[in-house]
C-alpha cells in the first residue's frame, strides 16, 4: 500500500499515484509603517494542499470502480485521515477535486488510459483532532459501500446483458 485516504488504499490494484505534490503555506500580516519597510507579524499556519496525480490502465491496475469509490467520499463532504505506507500520518483531509482524462478507446467507449489527479486539503488542526473526528467515518463508510456496490450492480447487469447479446449472435453465426 503506497498510501491510504480513510479506507480507501491508493496501491497498484486500485489507483497507484506516479506523483505526490504537497503545499504548505504560512500566513503573515503586512503592517505599513510611515517612512520605514514594512513589518510582517506570523499569525499561523495556512493552507496545507495534497495533490496525488497517475495514471490507470484498467486492464492493469484500477480504474471505473476506484474512482467510483473517490467520487462517493468527496461527494460526503466528511474529512479523511491521510496515511502513508510508511506509516507517516497527514493529517485530516477532505476532496476537493477530481480531475480525470480518459483516452485510447475500445469500441464500446471504455477507456485503456485514465489520467488521474486527486486534490485534498487538510481541515483538522492536530492529531488529538483527527482522532476525535474518527467516530463520524464508520457512518460514512457504510453509506459509501452502499452506493459503490449499486453502482458496481448496474456495471455488472451491463455486462451480463452483452454477453448474452454476444452468445445469442455466436449461436446465430453457428446455425
Amino acid at each position: 500500500m503506497m498510501m491510504i485516504l480513510g479506507l480507501f488504499p491508493f496501491m497498484r490494484s486500485t489507483t497507484p499515484y506516479q506523483s505526490l505534490e504537497q503545499q504548505v503555506t504560512w500566513r503573515h500580516v503586512k503592517n505599513d509603517r510611515v517612512g520605514k519597510f514594512a513589518r510582517y507579524q506570523y499569525i499561523g499556519p495556512g493552507d496545507d494542499k495534497v495533490t496525488l496525480s497517475g495514471e490507470l490502465y484498467p486492464e492493469i491496475t484500477g480504474g471505473d470502480m476506484s474512482l467510483t469509490m473517490l467520487n462517493a467520499m468527496a461527494a460526503t463532504g466528511k474529512a479523511w485521515p491521510l496515511i502513508e505506507g510508511t506509516g507517516r500520518i497527514y493529517g485530516m483531509y477532505v476532496i476537493t477535486g477530481i480531475n480525470e482524462t480518459r483516452s485510447l478507446f475500445f469500441e464500446d467507449g471504455k477507456a485503456r488510459h485514465i489520467a488521474f489527479s486527486v486534490s485534498l486539503e487538510r481541515v483538522n488542526e492536530d492529531l488529538r483532532e483527527m482522532l476525535g473526528q474518527m467516530g463520524d467515518i464508520g457512518s460514512a463508510v457504510s453509506n459509501i459501500t452502499d452506493k459503490v456496490s449499486s453502482a458496481a450492480g448496474g456495471i455488472l447487469d451491463s455486462a451480463k446483458d452483452a454477453a448474452t447479446d454476444a452468445l445469442g449472435s455466436l449461436k446465430g453465426l453457428m446455425n
